[in-house]
């Protein structure tokens, strides 16, 4: 992939730019403790997902009162832990070479803005633009908020980078027509080890 074509960059925010993995695990497994359903399968498709399009997977039954309800409970559980959350390793490193290099960027996630702005500002990242899921109509693996971000931007979507940790996040990338950039052993256009990484190259991109 040629780094030279990127004009902004879009962060996915839990697993990406914060490290919340644990926190979002603790949350879904007591909710699915109290909602009496398997942990280890909400676990399985969680990540990067919307906490609403995940509760409708688990628990289909549920009618839409039931399901806001629930995926209500989920992100007020999110809320409050708070207790290890902070800035991937790598973020303050590739925020300030894409600040340096006069690159636009954006944080895209399936979180509400109370729980982003609270995430964010746990590990003291604030971005100029954030779109969260209560911007858009659909999530991902969707590619509606990518491409509201690359709208709020300014730039076309063939331009961005995407940056994801999920499965789901690389898909709604993809849909957008972006270059992608994958963590965690996933594949993208482009495979990270770190945000170091990805600093480094876009360092070296000329």
């Amino acid at each position: 992939m040629d780094l030279q074509q990127v004009r902004a960059v879009l962060f996915d925010m839990d697993g990406t730019l914060v490290t919340s993995d644990e926190a979002v695990e603790r949350a879904w497994t007591t909710w699915a403790r109290e909602y009496g359903v398997d942990a280890s399968a909400v676990l399985a498709i969680a990540h990067g997902s919307p906490a609403d399009s995940t509760v409708a997977r688990i628990l289909p039954a549920l009618d839409e009162p039931g399901r806001i309800r629930a995926a209500n409970r989920q992100l007020q559980l999110q809320y409050d832990d708070l207790s290890d959350v902070s800035a991937a390793p790598g973020a303050a490193r590739v925020l300030a070479t894409i600040e340096r290099l006069g690159l636009p960027w954006a944080v895209v996630t399936s979180a509400d803005r109370q729980l982003a702005k609270a995430r964010l500002g746990a590990a003291g990242i604030d971005p100029p633009v954030l779109v969260t899921f209560e911007d858009i109509t659909n999530g991902k693996p969707d590619p509606e908020g990518y491409l509201r971000a690359a709208e709020l931007l300014d730039t076309p979507p063939s331009s961005c980078l995407v940056v994801e940790d999920a499965e789901v996040g690389l898909q709604a990338g993809r849909a957008a027509g972006s270059m992608t950039a994958a963590l965690k052993g996933l594949s993208g256009d482009l495979d990270l080890a770190d945000l170091h990484q990805l600093a480094d190259l876009l360092e070296h991109r000329e």
